[in-house]
């Protein structure tokens, strides 16, 4: 067949065609080989070192002049480099401006470390390259998801042998799939509880069949509202719009002086749901380590509210799932096997390469809710991982993940959530012995807030009229903000920042919208003298803006009267 092709062409035309398969198929010369293999073993074998040596952590440089490097909008039609020449921009051009998340001070966001034969797992995973759509296109990879599913979920759930045994490869059933991310797992959750809450009845065949209209007719109601902890993932509201309920229906639960959500004010927020008589509460979602603070729901006191009520309740793990393996801090998680949905983050505290999250059911029928089939490649009756997943083609990361359960044991894994929430406890206790700084939430897990506010502005907020309350606050907001800037773009550590809407606590406790300085530890290479290093940078930074050498932006309003 080949041959047949190539007689069709011309002598030029047969040429680039030989070209193009050796591009496709192998290095072009040795030369091209020998650069790969230099770049690649450094990124395999020596891969902490090339990120120190070849990625900044947070370096300034004028976003503009990077985005007018960026400008070429021609696709050109001939090729421009040959594959050595594009490895070795894109060491020498690229990999300078990202960022160096796996740096030990690097201590800001929920993107950190990974082991370094994550990397080698993912070029596997890559070459394979299995589509989990359909067995057609995966075989056994299809069949190792469905373990390793269970192995979570077991871990989750704690059912018996006999409830593994039955559903960990049955074709009828399903304990959970991978997702693309904590988004999709969260939206996968309230899919499901959206059309079993609004299924068929009378002649009604269900929501996902016959859209909201109809739903909200068939079941005599106006809206479907989900009720959330206040300091909820930004992703539940877009689920809010992606399912049609809208995303004002999203309903945030007030929370207590430690963020956990208020159990008092959700009971008496579906009572008044249910006396409305035309509101459907659609569902309840728990979140098991917040995004900005780190902490935990109290799922044993939501979810027996949530089973009276009869209440779909999705726990979102993204973060805290993981905490399950810790032998110290996993009853941080008590209850967690009362919800009906699990979501969690492969790329989080799994220490997987971007991107995976996965979604687990309590119900192994659950799924069934959103089942689709095509002639074509997911039929029905079929044993296709597609036919109740929201993505078609994926990849096989549960290949991945059940090897580094193999390389690192849960006990591994124990050991580095200890590691973090240990670490969070002690950088805690710092913070709290330096006089420049004010702890803002205390870590639960390992993610803990704070924010610059010296000690005489501590004592003097502690008895301040409502007024001055403003104004400091106002004041140190700007501080705060503009400190992390600074340390941001001079590149030697970054810690994250964000804005609190508290209430008073204690008196001299910080109120209103409050900018805090947020602190993600889960780099088993941060050590408390890094931490160290960081606050003796922001005090640093604080004494350069005190003498004017950092412009300040905005208007302060720190004036006594």
């Amino acid at each position: 067949m080949r041959e047949a092709m190539d007689s069709g062409r011309g002598d030029g035309v047969k040429g680039e065609w030989s070209n193009l398969i050796q591009v496709f198929t192998c290095p072009e010369d040795e030369a091209t080989r020998a650069v790969l293999v230099h770049h690649m073993r450094q990124i395999l074998f020596e891969l902490h070192d090339f990120l120190i040596q070849n990625v900044g952590i947070t370096e300034a440089v004028s976003l503009k002049k990077i985005s007018d490097r960026c400008t070429d909008t021609v696709l050109n039609r001939e090729p421009e480099k040959r594959l050595a020449d594009v490895i070795t921009d894109v060491f020498q051009e690229i990999a300078p401006h990202a960022v160096n998340v796996a740096s030990p001070y690097f201590v800001g966001h929920m993107t950190a470390a990974i082991p370094y034969f994550m990397v080698h797992l993912k070029a596997i995973v890559a070459a394979l390259n299995q589509n989990v759509v359909k067995l057609e296109t995966s075989k056994l990879l299809s069949v190792l998801e469905k373990q390793v599913m269970a192995k979570v979920h077991r871990l989750i759930y704690g059912n018996d042998e006999a409830f593994y045994r039955e559903h960990v490869q049955n074709t009828h059933t399903s304990l959970g799939s991978f997702t693309e991310g904590g988004t999709t797992a969260n939206l996968t959750a309230l899919w499901v509880a959206r059309n079993k809450a609004l299924g068929p009845c009378g002649t009604f065949k269900g929501v996902e069949s016959e859209g909201l209209a109809a739903a909200y007719a068939a079941h005599g109601i106006d809206r479907c509202v989900v009720l959330v902890s206040r300091r909820c993932h930004y992703s539940l509201r877009k689920c809010g719009g992606i399912l049609g309920i809208g995303n004002a229906n999203i309903i945030s639960v007030p929370v207590d002086g430690t963020n956990h959500m208020r159990v008092d004010c959700l009971a008496e927020m579906i009572d008044g749901f249910k006396k409305e008589g035309r509101v459907k509460v659609m569902a309840v979602v728990a979140v098991v380590g917040t995004t900005e603070t780190g902490n935990v729901d109290r799922l044993d006191e939501i979810g027996a509210i949530c089973r009276q009520e009869g209440i779909f309740l999705h726990a979102d793990a993204a973060w805290g799932g993981p905490t399950l393996m810790s032998e110290t801090y996993a009853p941080l998680l008590d209850g967690i096997d009362g919800a009906d949905s699990v979501a969690m983050d492969g790329h989080k505290q799994f220490y997987m390469p971007m991107s995976c999250g996965m979604i687990f059911f309590k119900d192994p029928t659950s799924l069934d809710a959103v089942a689709y089939n095509a002639n074509y490649i997911i039929r029905k009756g079929s044993v296709d991982l597609g036919s109740k997943t929201l993505a078609g083609s994926r990849e096989a990361n549960c290949l991945i993940l059940d090897s580094a359960f193999k390389i690192m044991g849960s006990r591994g894994y124990g050991m580095l959530i200890d590691h973090g929430i240990e670490l969070a406890r002690d950088f805690a206790e710092e913070i709290q012995g330096r006089d420049l700084f004010q702890l803002v939430t205390a870590p639960e897990l390992n993610i803990l807030t704070y924010r610059i506010c010296p000690r005489a502005m501590r004592e003097e907020l502690a008895t301040a009229s409502p007024e001055r309350i403003l104004a400091l606050n106002d004041h140190l907001n700007e501080v705060n903000r503009t400190l992390q800037q600074e340390q941001r773009e001079a590149g030697n550590s970054f810690v994250s920042r964000t804005v609190l809407e508290l209430e008073t606590v204690f008196p001299g406790s910080p109120t209103g919208k409050v900018v805090v300085l947020r602190s993600v530890l889960m780099n088993p290479l941060t050590t408390l003298d890094i931490l160290r290093d960081i606050l003796d940078e922001q005090e640093a930074l604080y004494a350069d803006w005190c003498e004017g050498a950092i412009p300040k932006k905005g208007r302060c309003r720190v004036g006594k009267g």
